[in-house]
């Protein structure tokens, strides 16, 4: 399957960034911590080469804990600024003011020289689709700031929140990318919510994902549903089928619902804390 999808309003938004860049001082950048990599958009680096960047471990209350200290060693190592977070329960979130110091010390030392002191750094917002910026700006502002949703592209303009007198953020819509070069990438957006579920097959998605999880996360499958995960995909998605009872009429399997429940599953961390890529030292991925 062909994974991909940019619909019109995230070209306005590519370029609504464009035009608002030149007003931030700093890029704060969520990433999903199940696929670090594969959840940052590569526009962004080329929107943002000349301004600080803050990299926050999104959701990694749903990822591997192991695979998470990885990717801090990481991203450090490539010289980022990185905070792990969960913005539904405003772990990590405290850290990221005195993180925000640091990223823009010398724009605030340039200002105190120039006799401007106490002037709010302002960071732009960033991520893609259903990656949780919009819970992470209401977590970290103490309120209900910007709208939410579980479907990817909430939020569809832009918004200014001023937090306290040293920061504001600039919230903006989620945007991929025109094209993904490789499809696992595309695989990976899509298992965990950054596409729109009606432009793809969760059907083949999930036996996607069953083979990932085969290789990866052995015994997830079995330990969660009571089954063998050892036969091909097709045959492990009966299994699931079988297991949750979900039928048709004549008792027929209801493979394409047990399908949708296997991937909530997947999304909700009722599989366990997975991450579907790894640092490796050629930036190898799963």
């Amino acid at each position: 399957m062909n994974y991909q999808w940019y619909p019109g309003h995230m070209t306005k938004a590519r370029r609504m960034m464009e035009e608002n860049i030149k007003l931030i001082d700093l890029i704060i950048e969520l990433v999903d911590a199940r696929i670090p990599l594969a959840s940052r958009n590569p526009d962004i680096d080329t929107l943002g080469r000349n301004k600080s960047r803050i990299i926050l471990l999104n959701k990694s209350d749903l990822a591997d804990p192991k695979a998470n200290k990885l990717w801090m060693d990481y991203f450090k190592k490539q010289g980022a600024f990185v905070i792990e977070v969960n913005s539904r329960s405003g772990s990590g979130l405290k850290a990221i003011h005195n993180v925000v110091q640091e990223a823009c010390k010398e724009k605030i030392e340039r200002d105190r020289k120039r006799g401007i002191i106490n002037r709010p750094v302002r960071a732009m917002v960033v991520g893609i689709p259903n990656v949780g910026k919009s819970t992470f700006i209401n977590s970290f502002a103490g309120k209900a700031c910007t709208k939410t949703g579980n479907k990817p592209g909430v939020t569809k303009g832009k918004q200014w929140i001023r937090l306290n007198k040293s920061l504001e953020l600039l919230d903006t819509p989620g945007i991929l990318w025109p094209k993904f070069e490789d499809q696992m990438v595309g695989l990976k957006l899509a298992l965990i919510g950054s596409m729109n579920d009606e432009v793809v097959h969760v059907d083949e998605m999930s036996m996607d994902l069953i083979k990932i999880l085969r290789e990866t996360y052995p015994g997830a499958m079995a330990e969660r549903y009571g089954i063998d995960e050892t036969p091909e995909p097709y045959k492990v998605l009966e299994a699931i089928a079988k297991s949750r009872n979900c039928l048709l009429k004549g008792e027929e399997l209801d493979v394409a619902k047990a399908a949708n429940l296997f991937i909530d599953d997947f999304r909700s961390g009722k599989l366990g804390k997975i991450t579907l890529e790894l640092p490796m030292a050629e930036e190898e991925v799963l």
